[in-house]
């Protein structure tokens, strides 16, 4: 328990977590630019839901020292990490011809004050209609790994929630 507590606290947590998000934006910029797959609405919803995560851990590395700011941040990581655990969920269902595709359309309806199609399209602009993720490596495709991926990090998140709930001062 006391490594879980340290790690909670440590810069290095929020590093890792700056590093994932930023890696996986670079990897769907990639997947798009270089590869020529267009993001649909999932995939842009995800993106979001990547920016807020890299928001929070941006805030968690500063706010590490303070119990409540610490608990507030992971308690952040948790709600993202569930909802990008939503989104995959999603991407694999439409993927895998399970449902879904009837709410995938080219609108991104975000509210006009919060217009991240419009501010910054060339990242957050709907370019196709859901149906498939492309594959990465030894037939995992982006859906796949998304949801191994959000799924351990919301365990992960939980954890860590919990542990910076019942730590002590020493």
């Amino acid at each position: 328990m006391n490594f879980l507590s340290q790690f909670s606290r440590s810069a290095w947590y929020w590093l890792g977590l700056l590093l994932l998000t930023i890696t996986l934006e670079g990897t769907a910029l990639y997947f798009q630019y270089y590869l020529e797959e267009l993001p649909c609405l999932l995939c842009i919803h995800v993106r979001i839901i990547v920016l807020g995560l890299f928001v929070v851990a941006l805030y968690g590395l500063f706010a590490r020292c303070c119990k409540w700011s610490r608990s507030l941040a992971h308690f952040l990581v948790i709600g993202f990490s569930l909802g990008l655990l939503e989104r995959a969920w999603q991407l694999y269902s439409v993927e895998n011809g399970e449902g879904g595709l009837g709410s995938c359309t080219m609108e991104l309806g975000l509210p006009s004050w919060f217009a991240l199609d419009k501010w910054l399209p060339s990242v957050f602009e709907v370019k196709t209609t859901c149906g498939y993720t492309p594959e990465l490596l030894f037939q995992v495709t982006m859906a796949e790994s998304l949801l191994v991926l959000s799924a351990v990090l919301a365990i992960m998140s939980i954890v860590l929630f919990l542990t910076t709930l019942f730590d002590t001062p020493k």
